[in-house]
């Protein structure tokens, strides 16, 4: 039996589930017990060639995707909150689960967006809003069930981490460390949402929704960036035995969340500090296991395909079947 899979949006993210799906056929049809086929794809620009099976159904309209006959799962890898919330809400009211890596979207709406999945039977994945290819999502729900999770420390944004490192290797200003990331196509032409903590600062209220339940008031979380840091600056921290990390950070304080996301000084004792590059890492901190730190590659194509595939894969044993 074949699963018939529809996806929407054909970028870097999209690309790279599409390639990944075919070019990991076999690993996914032996875990499954069933080929996984892409049979739709949305897309914005009709006119963009694109390299897809002639066979698959490339589409403008949302309506032809849902109109599928036995369509069982959607990918949805499109940018900001809409229209990606709307599809993604219609497809788990027409009885698809859904894999999302849109984080813009599922920081605002994936509190509703699991209770309608939980009301029809279907699941929502999302472990790559969160991290790219790092599975914390997965562990918090299947690893740390008991533990009492106290605060996350994390690096959220690779773009970010990317640049201080650049300027603390190679002391670049940091116009010159951001134009490396530009070239090597780790930071967008508009880099704005990571370098001044957006990026990072959806992806923290994504975890803390599943840490803790619920989030802080959006206009309360401190959001700095990076952009203003020096040279002289990052100098200064090393000849004290200091970086600069930009982190994110999450804790209950009584009965209130506390967030931030901000550049950090931290010792070489800190699990951040050897966190370089693109990486991104999150620490946990929890009442039983004490620390726990997961780190890996934070965006790009393959990584975050891997991430929504993975979560799939790994759902759908635990799911109503997708027949």
């Amino acid at each position: 039996m074949t699963i018939k899979a529809a996806l929407l949006g054909f970028g870097t993210v999209g690309q790279g589930v599409y390639e990944a799906i075919n070019s990991h056929r076999e690993q996914l049809t032996k875990r499954l017990n069933n080929e996984v086929e892409i049979v739709a794809v949305l897309i914005k620009n009709p006119n963009k060639k694109r390299d897809i099976d002639p066979a698959v159904l490339v589409t403008t309209d949302f309506e032809e995707i849902l109109a599928i006959p036995g369509l069982e799962v959607v990918f949805e890898a499109i940018v900001g909150e809409e229209p990606g919330f709307s599809y993604c809400l219609r497809a788990v009211e027409k009885g698809c689960h859904v894999i999302t890596a849109n984080k813009v979207m599922f920081a605002k709406y994936g509190k509703i967006l699991l209770k309608k999945a939980k009301e029809h039977g279907v699941r929502i994945g999302y472990e790559a809003t969160t991290a790219g290819g790092v599975p914390v999502i997965r562990t918090i729900e299947q690893q740390l069930q008991v533990n009492d999770i106290q605060k996350v420390e994390a690096i959220l944004n690779g773009t970010s981490n990317f640049i201080l490192t650049e300027m603390r290797e190679k002391q670049l200003p940091f116009e010159k460390a951001l134009a490396r990331a530009q070239q090597h196509g780790y930071a967008e032409a508009d880099p704005g949402h990571d370098i001044k903590g957006k990026d990072a600062f959806y992806k923290l209220m994504i975890l803390s929704q599943l840490v803790f339940g619920s989030q802080p008031r959006w206009d309360q979380v401190e959001v700095k960036g990076i952009d203003r840091l020096t040279p002289a600056d990052i100098e200064k921290a090393g000849r004290k035995g200091l970086r600069y990390k930009h982190i994110a950070e999450l804790y209950r304080y009584g009965n209130t969340l506390k967030a931030s996301v901000k550049p950090v000084l931290v010792a070489a004792d800190h699990a951040l500090y050897a966190i370089e590059g693109v990486n991104n890492a999150v620490t946990i901190y929890a009442s039983l296991i004490g620390s726990i730190t997961l780190s890996g590659p934070g965006a790009g194509k393959f990584p975050t395909a891997s991430a929504m595939i993975e979560d799939f894969a790994s759902g759908y044993g635990r799911l109503p079947q997708l027949v």
